[in-house]
């Protein structure tokens, strides 16, 4: 990337090098087209020789400049180094002018006079001729950097934007695992052959944790897909005590959505909704989309419950909700939505995801 930018700048300096002074040789032939009635083609020839030399001239300016540690001095100093330069550059010009002058034109012709109120004219009507072009590559340098520092701090942005995405996400992974195991040691004396199937869940449950890994988002189906496997492990725990719905809109299944985004909100249902519930405990799942936003709900018998002093339950209501609700300011800032509605005999967390901005968008607790 650095290699192309700079060539891209090479290339940028150039072209607008040779259109600038190109321009300017036009500029002068109109001039002096419009104060004769014919133009002579030694004057055409002699215009674009001037501006030939103006146009190395500058690009020894660039030689210059290059070498000047712009960013660490202040605006004064760097105008008069300006001011010095573009003295010297003029003064070189007005000796390349009159040498010109004196090979090119006839008799009669335009002839530079060697007064010194002539130069004095020179150096301000060339000159400012050079520190217009100064202050336009230093603009440019300018706006260079300033576009470079954006792009970098845009980088360095998207970059902890990841990694704070990676480390919420990392805090649900072994809150799950130790729920798990301990789920699969309790079961490995009671059934063996429902204890291997178990495993076999958690391992596929597992693989798509590691490859989902790889990418921030993930489609609805593949995260829907771990969900099975982590309700077929409840299943086996639970057995009877729970009944799992889940009902997904077609339209919904290719929508983007961060990974194990849902599972900590189904786990939260699970875990304390069998302190809440009557038995069975009634987990629904549903998703659909409508006008481009994918609505997500998860909803368990019972109620709202405070944390739950369990020495056996890992992490708390509250901060597993609240892991949820950053992972999502994160990752759709202010087009996203996340409410917890409490109901007679239920809960629901609903969240919404949307392609566009959400008017008025607040988050209900």
């Amino acid at each position: 990337m650095l290699v192309k930018h700079l060539k891209n700048t090479k290339y940028r300096f150039w072209g607008l090098q040779a259109a600038g002074w190109l321009t300017y040789t036009l500029f002068s032939d109109i001039l002096f087209w419009q104060n004769r009635s014919m133009l002579p083609i030694r004057i055409i020839i002699w215009n674009f020789l001037v501006a030939m030399t103006g146009f190395m001239i500058t690009v020894g300016f660039r030689y210059v400049y290059g070498r000047i540690k712009y960013k660490s001095m202040s605006i004064v100093r760097l105008i008069a180094i300006i001011c010095a330069v573009v003295f010297i550059g003029t003064t070189f010009w007005w000796f390349a002018d009159k040498g010109l002058d004196r090979i090119m034109m006839h008799k009669g012709d335009i002839v530079i006079p060697s007064t010194f109120q002539y130069y004095v004219e020179y150096l301000f009507l060339w000159g400012l001729t050079l520190f217009a072009w100064s202050t336009l590559y230093f603009g440019i340098k300018f706006w260079n950097d300033w576009a470079d520092q954006k792009a970098t701090t845009e980088r360095a942005k998207v970059l902890a934007h990841k990694a704070q995405l990676q480390i919420l996400r990392y805090q649900i992974n072994p809150h799950f695992l130790f729920n798990t195991l301990n789920a699969i040691r309790a079961l490995v004396e009671e059934n063996e052959k429902q204890a291997k199937e178990m495993i076999t869940e958690l391992s596929e449950f597992l693989r798509y944790s590691l490859v989902s890994s790889q990418h921030s988002d993930v489609p609805l189906s593949e995260e829907i897909e771990a969900l099975r496997h982590y309700f077929a492990i409840e299943k086996r725990r639970y057995e009877e005590k729970l009944d799992v719905n889940i009902k997904i809109d077609p339209l919904a299944e290719d929508f983007p959505v961060l990974s194990f985004l849902i599972h900590p909100l189904v786990e939260n249902a699970i875990r304390y909704g069998m302190h809440s519930s009557a038995r069975p405990l009634k987990i629904s799942l549903t998703a659909r989309v409508n006008n481009d936003t994918l609505t997500i709900e998860v909803c368990n018998t019972g109620k709202w419950s405070e944390p739950i002093p369990d020495k056996n339950i890992s992490g708390q209501n509250g901060a597993i909700l609240d892991n949820v609700r950053q992972r999502l300011d994160n990752a759709f800032p202010g087009r996203h939505r996340f409410e917890i509605i409490e109901k007679k005999d239920s809960m629901c967390v609903r969240l919404e995801i949307s392609q566009k901005l959400i008017p008025g968008n607040r988050q209900a607790v």
